[in-house]
C-alpha cells in the first residue's frame, strides 16, 4: 500500500468584509513523478497528482487537472469574492485514488 498525502498547506485569511477579494494560497508536498525519469538506471515509478478542487459552502469555485508538466510541490494561487462567512474544502486526488483534505472558514465582519 502507498503512502498517504502529506498535510496540505493553507494560507487565506481569517476575516474579510462582504464583497472583498482574497487572495488564497496552497502548497501541496508531492514529487510528481512522471515515470519518464531514470534513477539508478530503472524508471522511477509514476506518482502523480491529477485533480485539485476548491469548494465554497459546497459549490465548487475552482477545479484544476495536473498533467506531467506540473512541478513537484504544486504551488496554487487564487482570488476569492467573499460574500458571507464561508466554510472552504480543499481537496487534491492522485492517480491511486489517495485524498488529502484541508477546510478552513472565512468570517465576514
Amino acid at each position: 500500500m502507498s503512502a498517504p498525502l502529506a498535510t496540505p498547506r493553507i494560507r487565506a485569511p481569517r476575516t474579510a468584509r462582504a464583497g472583498e477579494v482574497v487572495e488564497i494560497r496552497t502548497l501541496m508536498e508531492h514529487p510528481m513523478e512522471t515515470g519518464l525519469r531514470q534513477e539508478g538506471g530503472r524508471a522511477v515509478p509514476r506518482d502523480m497528482l491529477v485533480r485539485m478542487i476548491v469548494r465554497v459552502n459546497g459549490e465548487t469555485a475552482l477545479e484544476a487537472e495536473f498533467r506531467n508538466g506540473t512541478a513537484a510541490n504544486p504551488f496554487h494561487v487564487f482570488h476569492l469574492r467573499i460574500e458571507r462567512t464561508s466554510e472552504i474544502e480543499y481537496i487534491w486526488m492522485d492517480e491511486a485514488g489517495r485524498m488529502a483534505r484541508a477546510s478552513g472558514r472565512i468570517s465576514v465582519a
